[in-house]
C-alpha cells in the first residue's frame, strides 16, 4: 500500500525461511545458545545468594577433577547417547519421537526377561547377545505403536508417543512390585540380580562398560547410513521436502516405520545396557529421565551423529557436577536439570536465527 501523503511505496518486515542455513550461523548459535543458558543459570545461582562462577567451576572440578569423576561421566553419557542417537535419527524424518524414555523402559524390560527367564543358565557368549537382541527387539516393537499409528491412521507421533511413556514406566514399576519382585530385597523394589553371565564387561575397576562401545559403533553405523545408503538420502529427502518424496515415489510408510522402530530400538539398547551394565536387575527409577534429555542431545548435536557423541558427554559431565554440588556443597542437584532446560530453550530460540530471517517488502 503506498504512503497517501508523499505517494511513495509503504514498506514492511516479513519472516521468511531461509533455504539452507549455513554451517557458520548454526555453529555460532549452538555456541550462544550453551553460553545464554549458562548465563540465565548464572543469574538464577545469584538470586538464590551463590556465586555463580564458584557453583560452575565446582561443577567442572566435580566431573573432571579426579578419575572416578570422568568415569561416572563416561557411565551417564552411555544412555544419553543411545537414545540421542534414536531420537535423532527420527528427527531427521520430522518424526518426533517424544517417547525414549519408555522405549528404554521396554528395551530393560525384555532384556531383564531373557536373562531371568528365558536363559538364566545360558553361558555369556549366549545371554549377552540375547539381551541385547532383546532390548533392541523391545524398544523398537513400542517405537513402532506411534509409528504406525502415523503411518496409518495420521496420528500425532508427539502425543502417542509421550503418553506410550508413562504405560512403559507404570508397567515396569507393576512389575518390580508385583510378579517379578525379588522376595529376598526386603521389601525394596526390584526384580531378583540377573546371571553374572549377562553383565557386561566393566573397564578396569571403574562402572564403565561394555554399552558406550554399542553407542559409539552406534554413531559410526548411523553416520554410514544416513552418509552413503540411498535409505539415508531417502530419510533426508522425506524430512526436508514430504511432497517431493511422495513425487519420486518413495515408500513413505513404509519408511515411517522402519525409522520409528529404530529409533526404538536405540532407546532399548540404553536400557538394556543400564540394566545388563549398571544395576544388574530391573529396579525403581531405572532412568532419571534419559528419554527426554535425549532431545537435548540430539538437538545440540545438529542432528548429526557425532555431534551427539560430544553433546551426550557434555551433558553427561553436567549432571555429574550437579551430582558433585548436592554432596560436596549441599546444593540442589536440580541444577543440572534446570541448565539442560535453560539450553533446549535457548537452541530452540535459536533456531529462528538460522532458519527464518527478516526481509522487508515494499508495497
Amino acid at each position: 500500500m503506498s504512503n497517501r501523503l508523499t505517494g511513495s511505496p509503504a514498506h514492511r518486515l516479513r519472516l521468511e525461511r531461509v533455504p539452507s542455513p549455513s554451517r557458520g550461523a548454526t555453529a555460532l548459535v549452538t555456541v550462544l545458545s550453551f553460553a545464554l543458558a549458562l548465563l540465565a543459570g548464572g543469574i538464577v545461582l545469584a538470586l538464590a545468594g551463590e556465586n555463580p562462577i564458584a557453583v560452575y567451576l565446582a561443577m567442572v572440578k566435580g566431573a573432571f577433577g579426579d578419575r572416578n569423576g570422568v568415569a561416572e561421566v563416561l557411565v551417564k553419557t552411555t544412555p544419553l547417547l543411545l537414545t540421542g542417537l534414536g531420537v535423532a535419527v527420527a528427527f531427521r524424518m520430522q518424526l518426533w519421537n517424544i517417547g525414549a524414555e519408555g522405549q528404554l523402559y521396554w528395551g530393560a524390560i525384555f532384556a531383564t526377561g531373557v536373562g531371568l527367564f528365558v536363559l538364566p543358565a545360558a553361558p555369556g557368549w549366549v545371554l549377552v547377545p540375547a539381551m541385547i537382541a532383546a532390548g533392541l527387539l523391545g524398544g523398537g516393537l513400542w517405537g513402532l505403536i506411534p509409528g504406525a499409528l502415523r503411518a496409518w491412521f495420521g496420528a500425532s507421533e508427539i502425543i502417542t508417543s509421550l503418553m506410550l511413556n508413562y504405560v512403559a514406566i507404570l508397567f515396569s514399576e507393576y512389575l518390580v512390585h508385583g510378579p517379578w519382585r525379588d522376595p529376598g530385597a526386603f521389601g525394596f523394589p526390584g526384580t531378583p540380580p540377573l546371571p553374572a553371565a549377562g553383565w557386561l564387561p566393566n573397564l578396569g575397576t571403574t562402572r564403565i562398560h561394555l554399552g558406550l562401545l554399542f553407542g559409539l559403533i552406534a554413531a559410526l553405523l548411523l553416520w554410514i547410513m544416513l552418509r552413503r545408503t540411498r535409505w539415508g538420502y531417502e530419510i533426508g529427502v522425506m524430512g526436508e521436502n514430504p511432497r517431493a518424496a511422495l513425487y519420486a515415489g518413495m515408500p513413505t510408510k513404509r519408511t515411517i516405520l522402519l525409522v520409528m522402530a529404530l529409533s526404538g530400538a536405540l532407546a532399548g539398547l540404553a536400557g538394556m545396557s543400564e540394566v545388563a551394565g549398571i544395576g544388574h536387575q530391573l529396579q525403581r527409577n531405572l532412568s532419571p529421565g534419559y528419554g527426554y534429555a535425549a532431545i537435548i542431545v540430539a538437538w545440540l548435536g545438529r542432528l548429526h551423529p557425532f555431534g551427539a557423541v560430544l553433546v551426550a558427554f557434555l551433558l553427561a559431565a553436567l549432571t555429574v557436577g550437579g551430582d558433585q554440588l548436592q554432596m560436596n556443597l549441599g546444593l540442589p542437584a536440580a541444577i543440572a536439570p534446570m541448565l539442560q532446560g535453560a539450553i533446549l530453550f535457548f537452541l530452540l530460540g535459536g533456531e529462528v536465527l538460522t532458519r527464518y530471517r527478516l526481509t522487508r517488502v515494499i508495497g
